[in-house]
């Protein structure tokens, strides 16, 4: 017992601080897998995290804290049916745990089977037992970003940054710069973002994620130079990874659609699906911005009952099909289908507030209907 409480001891030196004080197995083995799987998931290699973990907990069973990793190691792979397995089976533990686990473990439920509200909810309760957590914060700007309330999301953000700053460690992975500038960027504040990526190129330089952004925050400024620049820089990266020509042509649609240059981004969208006509994925993609950006609402319509035909119960094809339908003011329509989607959506993947602003759109306007 001494021996393993002194080596954990001298791993523990290694652990990232995000995590070296959630830790608790008195297996140094177990110890060593749990580490390794969090320096995967802090790299994004999120199918090796969930490797690593599950190795460490067949050596300790009882290991909870990297039973609580595994659903966001799976959920960020949008593998939402894994992740939520692995969360009801954290549940199973709950007797296990404590209270700050159980935090933990209903936080993760929150995640998965709840809104971004309750989410919230828990990861406050999480800082009551310790407020310097700085992913405790990134989570929380992350469910407010998602909230679409991008100031109270840039708080939380800060407030992350500033405990890795009085660390004098970088953050565990660059989405703490992504996901603050994403916040900065809907409320037009450019230069607080390029002066965030600066900072965010010297911990992370040329990862795709950041340089993602850089591509649309130039693009936003009208410096087509420098977007050019990126935008070379991302293409390479997605060759390098052996991204398929219609997935990069997509991405580039998606750049100049956040960037709001709609034309460019109709064009790669259209390229996107003429390189692979038969893939679901491109035209749903093309079909949504069509209808979403009013566009072409009927060729959108079209796009999108052929994606439905071959896959009938997706819950994104209907969402796109029921918010076509609303944009058309066939709001019964648009009501049944979109409900069908939220359910579908609610079952096998987690809630996406867009969907739930789109559906709740359709309830008023139904309403609206009935009472006139």
């Amino acid at each position: 017992m001494i021996k393993n409480f002194l080596v954990i001891s001298k791993l523990e030196k290694e652990v990232s601080p995000d995590f070296k004080n959630l830790a608790s197995t008195n297996s140094p083995e177990a110890y060593r897998y749990f580490n390794s799987g969090n320096i995967a998931f802090s790299k994004k290699d999120f199918p090796t995290a969930v490797k690593l973990l599950e190795q460490a907990i067949d050596i300790d069973t009882n290991f909870i804290y990297a039973i609580l990793i595994i659903p966001f190691a799976y959920g960020n792979q949008g593998l939402y049916e894994d992740a939520k397995k692995w969360c009801i089976r954290a549940y199973g533990k709950k007797d296990q745990m404590t209270m700050q686990q159980k935090v933990w473990v209903n936080r993760i439920y929150a995640n998965y089977f709840e809104t971004p509200s309750e989410d919230i909810k828990y990861l406050r309760q999480l800082l009551e037992f310790d407020d310097q957590m700085p992913w405790v914060y990134f989570n929380i700007g992350n469910d407010y970003n998602s909230l679409k309330q991008y100031d109270k999301a840039i708080i939380e953000f800060e407030k992350s940054l500033e405990i890795y700053e009085k660390w004098g460690s970088k953050p565990m992975w660059v989405w703490n710069y992504r996901s603050l500038g994403y916040a900065y960027h809907q409320l037009h504040q450019y230069k607080t973002e390029t002066e965030l990526y600066k900072k965010a190129e010297q911990d992370f330089p040329d990862d795709p994620d950041l340089i993602f952004m850089q591509v649309i925050l130039s693009l936003s400024e009208g410096d087509t130079i420098l977007a050019n620049q990126y935008l070379n820089k991302y293409i390479s990266f997605c060759k390098d990874r052996s991204d398929s020509e219609g997935s990069i042509v997509n991405d580039i649609g998606s750049l100049y659609s956040e960037a709001g240059i709609l034309d460019k981004a109709e064009k790669y969208y259209r390229k996107a699906l003429s390189l692979e006509p038969e893939n679901l994925l491109r035209m749903h993609n093309l079909s949504y911005f069509l209808i979403d950006r009013d566009r072409n609402i009927n060729e959108g319509m079209e796009l999108i009952d052929k994606a439905l035909r071959l896959s009938p119960d997706n819950y994104r094809y209907l969402h796109c099909k029921g918010w076509g339908l609303f944009k058309q003011g066939k709001y019964q329509e648009a009501l049944d289908i979109l409900q069908k989607s939220w359910d579908l959506r609610m079952k096998i993947a987690i809630y996406d507030h867009e969907a739930y602003l789109h559906l709740e759109a359709a309830k008023k306007a139904v309403a609206g209907q009935k009472n006139n």
